[in-house]
């Protein structure tokens, strides 16, 4: 691949990661959130959606969310498998945060195939997505550990990778603008991490 077009996909990257997959993934743990007012305030909350024509619903889920999901994940594997982090010889906090969103997104690759597979595939084969679904995947302690796992990486992705993306799009240039943007988006990391544990405990 030539620099030029590696300089265009890596910015394709970023900006899919926070438009719209970020934008998706808050939406997606606030919508969860609404489990921490009971069964029925979910489920209400969730059939918002059944409103919206199916094919509509259908070209938005693709458009918005699977291709762009599917084009940073796998562009991202092939990031994370190319890196060379110096670790050994820089250990610096920013080469740890380097390492640890390669870390990150090689496993929620995994973790999102496998929360598609439970939840949308078991929808489209006639399986109601609503609480007791989610209830019944997380009464296995080791699938909910695996969710709480999954939650905490695709939040640190998402606002280590919000970092990233103003670094690269020139937005934080000075040394000041950067410290400043990685106390923001630690701080944005800890609060939504919250927001999507205690979604995921409400279904225990």
């Amino acid at each position: 691949m030539s620099k030029n077009h590696e300089f265009y996909w890596r910015r394709l990257h970023s900006l899919l990661g926070v438009i719209p997959v970020g934008l998706f993934l808050v939406f997606h743990l606030s919508l969860n959130f609404t489990a921490t007012g009971g069964e029925d305030n979910y489920n209400n909350s969730i059939g918002i959606m059944e409103y919206v024509p199916h094919y509509l619903l259908l070209i938005v889920e693709w458009i918005v969310i699977y291709i762009p999901i599917l084009f940073h994940g796998l562009y991202g594997l092939y990031i994370a498998f190319t890196a060379t982090p110096n670790l050994n010889r820089f250990g610096t906090f920013r080469n740890w945060m380097f390492v640890l969103q390669r870390f990150t997104g090689v496993f929620l690759v995994i973790f999102i195939a496998w929360h598609i597979f439970q939840t949308r595939i078991q929808k489209a084969l006639g399986a109601d997505v609503d609480f007791n679904m989610m209830e019944e995947i997380v009464s296995n302690p080791f699938m909910l550990a695996f969710y709480i796992v999954g939650i905490i990486s695709a939040t640190f992705h998402l606002a280590n990778g919000l970092w990233s993306f103003l670094v690269s799009w020139g937005i934080t240039q000075s040394s000041s603008a950067q410290k400043v943007a990685t106390y923001v988006t630690m701080i944005f990391f800890v609060l939504l991490s919250i927001v999507g544990v205690a979604a995921i405990l409400a279904f225990v």
